[in-house]
């Protein structure tokens, strides 16, 4: 069993991460309908990893004998100012969702929870990689400033992502 704190905040996280999934999928709403179907198709791909991440941390609760609860989702944003404000907000989203991992990472190690530690551990990997990624793109939108051939170029090369699961 899980220790109140460590649950707590795991369980935290799981409710992050599909807040986190719901937030891409709005966010590729607006990109398809603002005919960035490359975006959109990278965003909905972000969204699907999300979700798998949050199955995980949801798993490895019950594998340890708590009980996950799920709270509301908030709504996500339906609307933004542009390609690049969206970017924008994947980065800072992806800083804050880091922030929360390594507190659990501290958490577990306060609490002398080195299972749970261990766990969390491929997490604080992972953001490494998320927040790298969402900087490059938001940097090559950027670049691309107002010009619809360059920002058309880098949806394009968004199109390209293909899902892998990340635990399989």
């Amino acid at each position: 069993m899980l220790r109140e704190s460590v649950f707590k905040a795991l369980n935290d996280q799981v409710n992050a991460e599909y807040f986190s999934a719901y937030l891409y999928m709005g966010m590729a709403a607006y990109a398809e309908n603002a005919g960035f179907k490359g975006t959109a198709h990278w965003l909905l791909n972000q969204a699907k990893e999300e979700a798998a991440h949050g199955a995980r941390i949801f798993e490895y609760i019950l594998e340890r004998g708590s009980l996950p609860i799920l709270s509301d989702i908030a709504a996500s944003p339906a609307n933004y100012g542009s390609i690049r404000e969206v970017f924008a907000k994947v980065v800072s989203h992806e800083k804050h969702v880091t922030d929360l991992i390594n507190d659990i990472a501290d958490l577990a190690v306060k609490e002398r929870d080195h299972a749970s530690y261990r766990f969390i551990l491929w997490y604080v990997e992972e953001q490494v990689e998320e927040v790298s990624s969402a900087e490059d793109i938001l940097n090559k939108v950027t670049a691309a400033g107002d010009s619809a051939a360059l920002l058309y170029g880098v949806d394009a090369l968004l199109g390209q992502r293909k899902f892998k699961h990340p635990f399989e």
